[in-house]
C-alpha cells in the first residue's frame, strides 16, 4: 500500500471513531471511555508515523510552500495532541465538558484531514514517486505496528 492510501485510510477510521464518540451522551460513559482509547492510540501511532516518516520525505522533495506546510502540520499535531486530547484524557466522560472538548478534537482532526488530503497529499503524489509513496508504505506500516505494539506493551505493565 503506498504511503498516501495508508494515511488516508487512518483518517477515515479516525473520523468513524470521533464522530461515534460526538454521538454519545453523558450517560455512556463506559462507551466513551473506551472510544477514547481507541482514539487515543490510533492518533498517536498515526500521528508518529507521519512526523517521522511521510512529512520528512515530503519536505525534502519540495521547496518552499512544502516546508511551511510541513510545519503547519506539525503545529497542528501538537494543538490536537499536547493540548486538547490531554484535556480530553483528564475529563469526566460523564460531563458536558466532555462533550465539548470532544467536538473541538473532532474539528480540529477533520481541519487537519482536510488540509493534508485536499493540499499536502496532493503535492506529494507530484513530488513523489510511486516506488517512493510505496517504500514509504511499507516503511509506514512496520513502523505503526511496533508503536501500536509498544503501546499495548506498555498499557499492560
Amino acid at each position: 500500500m503506498d504511503a498516501i492510501q495508508l494515511l488516508k485510510d487512518d483518517h477515515k477510521a479516525v473520523k468513524a471513531l470521533l464522530g461515534e464518540l460526538a454521538r454519545t451522551t453523558t450517560r455512556a460513559v463506559k462507551r466513551r471511555a473506551t472510544l477514547l482509547r481507541e482514539i487515543h492510540l490510533n492518533l498517536h501511532a498515526h500521528t508518529r508515523i507521519e512526523e517521522e516518516i511521510f512529512y520528512p520525505a515530503y519536505r525534502e522533495a519540495g521547496d518552499k510552500e512544502q516546508v511551511k506546510l510541513y510545519y503547519e502540520a506539525l503545529e497542528e499535531h501538537r494543538a490536537a495532541g499536547d493540548l486538547v486530547l490531554p484535556g480530553l484524557l483528564q475529563t469526566d466522560p460523564s460531563s458536558e465538558q466532555f462533550s465539548g472538548r470532544a467536538k473541538v478534537l473532532k474539528e480540529l482532526v477533520e481541519h487537519h484531514v482536510e488540509e493534508e488530503e485536499q493540499q499536502m497529499f496532493k503535492q506529494a503524489r507530484s513530488l513523489l514517486d510511486k516506488e517512493t509513496l510505496r517504500e514509504l508504505g511499507e516503511r509506514m506500516t512496520q513502523r505503526k505496528q511496533e508503536v501500536i505494539e509498544g503501546w499495548k506493551a506498555a498499557k499492560a505493565e
